[in-house]
């Protein structure tokens, strides 16, 4: 699986959250999960907000744990809002267009999970694509291919509804095609105001997804801290797994579940729906 995580909140440096904690994501990119055979050494990125609206974005091949060019950026920089990704590819080739975050306009995405079945269900897909979006994808990966959906049935307008949406054409598509349990995702999204989130699969099994608790009640649980004493009030992070064995410093997410987070976390129901709309295909 791969692994992501997503800040808002006053600038830090992603350093702090990429490479610092004892379980830094550069260390978890490097560590075996449990029913995982290799490290998320099929590229890494990191998108994020500066001083344009339109996010800057550094995506590479490398494995995360020795790409230098990836910590002297996460060094330097300073963002209110960025989302990094370590790679774990399942099928789609190793290259740097199938790195994440993925990006369209003002927009970042990181996917962690797969369509299951994705090249049989792949064609259908891709015809669902609204046409101006099309041009966008250069990837192969499922995780581009899921964005554009979703920005096709309305993501820009509502986020969440645009997921429910995107998520509940391919479980149509999967069903039709005979694919079960075609759905396992967390996944990232942010427009540079706000940071979304969603916890979902379509079968039993669901990969895991966490939100900090807000620095304020961490700095009382933890005065001696000098972490918490230095994050910005406003300090919000959504991560894959937990970057500190600290208890009451991370939330679990429910599964089925969207989050809204700027300075406050705001839960929803995560619930797949029909489209009310396909775009229609070139050949259509």
């Amino acid at each position: 699986m791969c692994r992501w995580l997503g800040y808002v909140g006053d600038p830090i440096t992603p350093r702090e959250l990429l490479y610092d904690p004892e379980r830094s994501l550069i260390e978890q990119s490097r560590r075996h999960a449990p029913d995982m055979p290799l490290p998320n050494g099929d590229g890494s990125g990191l998108g994020w907000y500066g001083r344009r609206e339109v996010p800057a974005l550094f995506r590479t091949t490398a494995p995360a744990w020795g790409d230098e060019n990836l910590l002297e950026l996460a060094s330097e920089i300073s963002s209110r809002l960025f989302l990094a990704h370590v790679r774990a590819g399942t099928g789609a080739p190793v290259q740097q267009t199938n790195c994440h975050p993925f990006r369209y306009r003002n927009w970042l995405f990181v996917h962690n999970g797969y369509i299951n079945e994705h090249a049989r269900l792949r064609r259908e897909l891709l015809l669902a694509v609204r046409p101006d979006l099309f041009g966008n994808i250069v990837g192969t990966t499922d995780s581009e291919l899921m964005f554009h959906l979703a920005l096709t049935f309305g993501l820009q307008d509502d986020p969440v509804a645009g997921l429910e949406a995107m998520a509940g054409f391919v479980e149509e598509v999967a069903e039709a095609a005979g694919v079960p349990e075609p759905v396992q995702m967390t996944v990232g999204l942010t427009d540079g105001s706000r940071l979304y989130a969603a916890r979902y699969a379509s079968g039993p099994v669901v990969n895991s997804l966490f939100v900090s608790e807000d620095v304020e009640s961490l700095r009382a649980l933890y005065p001696s801290s000098e972490r918490f004493a230095h994050f910005p009030d406003n300090a919000r992070a959504v991560v894959s797994e937990p970057l500190v064995d600290l208890p009451g410093v991370w939330r679990e997410v429910p599964v089925a579940t969207a989050l809204v987070v700027d300075e406050t976390v705001q839960e929803l129901p995560f619930e797949p729906r029909r489209p009310v709309a396909v775009a229609p295909s070139a050949t259509g």
